[in-house]
Formats: structure tokens, sequence, C-alpha cells
């Protein structure tokens, strides 16, 4: 074991000799500064501090650093490995800030300015907390939702599941690919079939090029050029809102506070809209599917999991994160993910809606019934400049195309986590992509340019009915015992154990009367500790292998008060989104 390094200030006398040393560089100082030093040097009385390499009496190394200069070094460290993890939040965030969010937006601030500011940080602060949750999912168990939905559910609950998040993904690319070619067809005059068309083409021959399962240098490479697609989006909006005339700012603060707007009349329904067009399913799959590369990187260096070719090309089914990459790891990559939703996204949504209510509140004679896509341009133009309208439609070029990749991203990891492809990964991306696109085209071909808001109406309806059945599993997974523990030996190979099982969430469910099992045992109860705090969860029983020897896990399953938040949160999002489809099937106004 390595014992490690002490530091302290050594106390001297008022001769400036250190209490209980010597002088004359003893105690084994090369340059013959011992622990004697130099007196009172840094002015300090009655300290002497001593270069970092001596040690004092009893052979303690003493750090002379002053407590400023520690903060500082501490804090570029840190800021140095944070470094290392940007990337999947930005990639996260751009569910958060898709074209399905620009025609919400843009109805909510044109009919009520500024008042529903509070349901888009209400929206961010549950998005954000399911996005945790999906973090801690794909780092401890180093599989993305999908694959845990393979690995850990009946095959026929998981087909069905996956039925369900192909339509999620058709759904939601709707919105993304009519996104682009709106604004194609704006800036270019290109027709929307063909915008379709070469939307589809340039995300296609991207995630072609893309190698989640190879090394980690490609993988930030693309994450960089989302990245800079999502930074080209908050650049616009930066432009738009120094362009536009805000009468008052203390409004603007105040929207973010609750107020009757968000409750009555179509506020609600907007405010419902708002959330179903932020937090979308798959969202969810990418969220636990962007953080494993890091992890095996960590464990590939530091030689605990050796991959081979079968490895790379079954997408690393069988690797499971070493105790020292989640530690390293998962607090890095949920302030990460926590930073990009509560600035990027936020700032984006949020820009959205205050740009939209500057302009267009009290001048459209429908308020959000004509604050369309289209509609926005005309009047952004109009009522600001021309250059105001294309910035905003340059916008919606960035945050299509960004969300197009990501979106096809999250419908190849449903593709090969839900089913075990045999085929080529090349083509296997390409029949995913088919899938998803050809009703977007179908639709652009048939319906026009009139029938497209009502296609993203219809997109929207379909995510809201489909978000409760894709995010149950999510709380099932990272509140189970059995799923969430990690072995304190390094192994990185995935146990099977409990596969095709499904366990009982209960947190006293031994059953006395039942054999122990010879792999596994539940742990203890927690005693609520936050979910992200990895470093503070010492719940470590022993247990038995096979072989009758000692094994010891530690759990990283949601303590008590998250479950509790989980599923109150799942209920209030589905019990929302239920609501708005009662209202929008019973033929009311909904903008969704």
């Amino acid at each position: 074991m390595t014992s490690s390094v002490q530091y302290k200030k050594v106390p001297k006398s008022m001769d400036g000799v250190p209490s209980g040393g010597t002088s004359g560089g003893t105690n084994g100082s090369p340059n013959g500064n011992g622990p004697s030093g130099n007196g009172s040097s840094n002015g300090s009385p009655g300290v002497a501090w001593a270069n970092p390499s001596e040690a004092d009496a009893a052979g303690h190394i003493i750090d002379t650093r002053p407590q400023y200069i520690k903060t500082i070094q501490n804090s570029i460290r840190i800021l140095k490995k944070y470094a290392r993890f940007v990337g999947p939040g930005l990639m996260v965030s751009v569910s958060y800030m898709d074209p399905g969010n620009f025609s919400t937006a843009v109805a909510a601030g044109s009919a009520h300015r500024y008042k529903l500011l509070f349901s888009v940080l209400v929206t961010n602060i549950l998005a954000a907390f399911w996005q945790c949750l999906c973090a801690k999912l794909g780092a401890v168990t180093g599989l993305d939702l999908a694959q845990n939905c393979r690995k850990h559910l009946p095959p026929n609950l998981n087909l069905l599941l996956y039925i369900l998040a192909e339509v999620a993904i058709i759904a939601t690319d709707l919105a993304e690919v009519v996104g682009t070619a709106i604004s194609l067809n704006i800036l270019f005059k290109v027709p929307l079939p063909l915008g379709v068309i070469l939307t589809v083409i340039d995300v296609l021959v991207v995630l072609i090029a893309y190698r989640p399962n190879g090394s980690l240098k490609l993988v930030r490479w693309f994450e960089a050029f989302v990245s800079l697609l999502v930074f080209a989006t908050v650049v616009c909006f930066a432009i738009e809102l120094f362009s536009v005339h805000i009468e008052s700012v203390g409004d603007v603060f105040k929207g973010f506070l609750p107020s009757k707007a968000v409750f009555e009349g179509d506020g609600l329904y907007l405010s419902l809209a708002i959330l179903g067009a932020t937090v979308m399913p798959h969202s969810l799959y990418l969220g636990s599917g962007v953080v494993q590369p890091r992890l095996r990187d960590y464990d590939i260096k530091e030689g605990n999991y050796h991959p081979s070719q079968n490895d790379e090309d079954n997408n690393h089914d069988n690797y499971k994160p070493s105790i020292d990459a989640i530690h390293d790891t998962l607090n890095y990559t949920v302030a990460e993910l926590l930073v990009s939703l509560f600035t990027v996204a936020l700032f984006v949504n949020c820009s959205i809606l205050i740009v939209s209510g500057a302009t267009l509140y009290g001048v459209t004679s429908n308020n959000a019934q004509e604050a369309d896509l289209f509609t926005i341009y005309n009047l952004l133009s109009d009522t600001l400049s021309k250059t105001a309208g294309t910035i905003f439609v340059l916008a919606l070029l960035f945050s299509g195309q960004s969300a197009g990749i990501v979106c096809t991203l999250s419908g190849q990891m449903v593709s090969e986590g839900f089913l075990n492809w045999t085929v080529a990964p090349a083509l296997r991306r390409a029949l995913t992509r088919v899938v998803a696109i050809t009703p977007c085209l179908i639709l652009v071909l048939v319906a026009g340019r009139n029938g497209l808001s009502g296609a993203l109406n219809a997109s929207q309806v379909v995510l809201s009915l489909l978000l409760p059945f894709v995010s149950a599993p999510l709380i099932y997974f990272t509140s189970n015992k059995h799923i969430m523990k990690v072995p304190l030996t390094i192994d990185c190979s995935q146990d099977s154990s409990n596969s095709f099982t499904l366990q009982d969430l209960s947190l006293n469910n031994v059953d006395s009367s039942s054999p122990a099992p010879t792999d596994s045992t539940l742990l203890p109860q927690e005693t609520g500790d936050d979910e992200v705090d990895t470093n503070s969860r010492n719940n470590e029983v022993p247990l038995t292998n096979n072989n009758n020897e000692p094994i010891q896990y530690k759990d990283f399953s949601n303590s008590i008060p998250t479950t509790i938040i989980a599923v109150a949160v799942w209920l209030f999002i589905s019990g929302l989104n239920f609501y708005l489809l009662i209202s929008f099937s019973s033929g009311q106004d909904v903008h969704l």
C-alpha cells in the first residue's frame, strides 16, 4: 500500500528554528536548507515556510506553499481534468434545443411574452435530473439504456420497448429534418423534399465515420464537430438578444418566477408543450450511451481492460467499468452535463422565448397560432431587420443539423442496444437511418409546406405518449441494487447472472426462506446519500463467489430520497403529458 504524503506547517521558536528540529540543514535536506530554514522569511511570525522537499524531525514532508497558491494550483488541476470531459454534455444538450423547441418557445413568447420563462427553467431542472440518472446508469453498468433493457428485461418486453423507442426516434427525426429543410428552403430556396434528402445524406456520412467503439481521440473529434454547431447556435441567439429591444429587463427576470399565466388558459398548454418538446425519449438513450468511451479509455490505459476486435464489433457488451474508472470519471461527467444543460440549453431556449416575446408579443393577430417556423422569419424580418430574420434561420439550421446528428446517433444506440445485430456497422447505421427518415420524406412530399406545422404537432403528441414507457426502465435500473453494484476488485467483465430477470425494488426484499445467492446479494439499506456523490457511498459488504471466496461490492443504486423523487417526477411528467393528449384529442387548441 502506498503511504500518503503528509504536509504541515512547522512552528518555530523566537530565534527562527522550528521547534523539535535542528539547525544547520540537518534531517536530510540535500541543499543544506533543513527544517531550520530561513527563519521568518515569509513574514509570518511563529511559522517557518520550508522547501516542499524538506522533512521535519518525524520524517514528514513539509508543504511550504501559501494557502492561496495551493488553492490556485488545485483549481487549475481540476479544470484541466474537467476539460477532458467536455463533449458528452454538449451533445446531450442538443436534444433540448432542437427545432421542436423553436416552434414551442416562439409560440409561448408571442402569446405571453416572458411569463413562461418559469416553465422553461422548471423543464430544464427536470431534464437535468433525468440525465443525471442516465449518466450514472451508463457509467456504473458500462451499458446504455437500450443495452440494459436487452440484458435485464425479458425478451418480449425488450422487443416491445424497442418498437416504442424506434417510433420515438422517427417522431424526433421528423422535427429535426423538417426544421433543417425549412431553414434550407428559406436561406437557399432549396425545395423541401431535396432539403430532407440533403440532410439525410449529410448526417449519414458523419455517422458512418463515427466510431464510438474506437479510440477516444476519434470520439473527441466527433464531439468537437457537434460542439461547433452548438456554439454557432449560441452565437446566433446572442446576436439576436443584442438586436432586439427589451423594454424592461426586470420583466425578463420576473418571468423566471411562477405566475398565474403559467396555469391559466393556454399558458398551461404551452407550458406542457415546452415540457413535451424538451424532455424527449431519445435523449435518455443518448445520455446513458455517451459516457462509456472515457471509462473504457481509463481502464485500457490502466491495463484493466483489453478489448478484442470482437468486443469492438459488439459494442463492448461484455465490458463493465472498474470501480477506479467510475470514481475517476462519474463526478466530472455529471458536472459537465449539468454545466452544459444549465448554460447552453437553458440559454438557447430562454433566448428563443425572449426574442419572440420582445418582437412578436402584441404584434401577431392570433398570437401563438401564427407563430410557426415559417412566419417567425417573416415577422422578425419585418419588425427588426432582414439580418435578424436570417440569423434566426441560421440558428435553426445549426440546431437542426446538430440535432439530426444526435438523433441519428441515438437511433443507432437504440437499434444496436435492443437487438443483437450481426451485420456490418456501416450497413447497420444506414438501415437505421432509412427506417427513421422514410416517413419524414413521405410526409414532406405529401403534405408540403402547409402540412408541416401539423406534422410537427403530431410528432410531439407521439413523443409525449411514449415518454413514460421509455423512462420507466431508467428508474428501475438505477434503483436496482443488483444492477448497480460494482465489485471492488478490478473486474471489467459483465455479470450475466441476473439477465432477463426482474428484481424486486423494495429495499427489504431478502426472503429468508430462499437459498442465498452464490454470486451476489442485496447490499444494506442506504442512508439517503446523493446519487452523484460516489466517493461517499461505502455500503460495502462481503459476498461470496462460486469458489466461496469473499467478494465485496459497492452499491451505486439510488438512495431512498432519490428513488422517491424519480418516481414523483415520472408521475408528474406522465400525468402532464397525458393531460395534454386528452386536451388535444378533445379538440382544444393545444400548441405542441
